[in-house]
């Protein structure tokens, strides 16, 4: 099995769901070598793959987010250059599983080896998600994502605040609903 083979299985995935993205995601989790071809494709934005590859990747992290902590600063260089909506959904969800790990009271392959310049690149992600033009699942993320790290960087929640109260009347009800939830959370702390 090589880059090709995950290409065709890739390819193969017809439309979004869950069973059809899940098959090529087990092909994978059956063969480790897979995973940086998975990651490479991921990233070859330019092609229509890309989004394809980012699905089955969503679901290969949510198994095996360890599987990502080597290849950390090659996914945190190029997740800004994801642009296809369906591809950035599951993008800034990998980043909510990294966010989620590294902020964890359990010890993880992802907490030990994020480093500062690779959150950084998380924070700013977020915050293009958030105040892009975006659907309403990567900004959710994007909140969530923002309050873990600003955990540890104070200036993340400042500015998350700002935009939420800048923007909270103006998006969806579900934004709404998300932004109320994280603004609470802030304001508790």
């Amino acid at each position: 099995m090589n880059k090709e083979f995950l290409i065709n299985q890739i390819n193969s995935i017809e439309n979004a769901k869950r069973v059809n993205r899940l098959r090529v995601a087990n092909l994978v989790l059956k063969n480790k070598k897979l995973f940086p071809h998975l990651l490479e494709t991921v990233f070859e934005v330019n092609h229509k793959t890309s989004i394809k590859a980012a699905w089955v990747l969503e679901f290969v992290c949510a198994e095996k987010l360890d599987w990502l902590a080597p290849h950390l600063d090659y996914f945190t260089e190029n997740i800004s250059k994801v642009k296809f909506d369906s591809a950035v959904r599951p993008i800034s969800k990998i980043c909510n599983f990294l966010a989620l790990a590294y902020t964890s009271k359990k010890d993880s392959l992802v907490k030990e080896l994020l480093t500062k310049s690779e959150i950084d690149a998380i924070i700013e992600s977020g915050f293009e998600w958030l105040i892009g033009e975006h659907k309403v699942a990567p900004k959710a993320y994007a909140m969530t994502i923002l309050f873990l790290f600003g955990k540890n960087y104070p200036w993340v929640h400042e500015e998350l605040k700002i935009i939420l109260q800048q923007n909270i009347t103006k998006e969806s009800a579900a934004y709404k609903a998300r932004g109320k939830i994280t603004l609470d959370l802030i304001n508790k702390k």
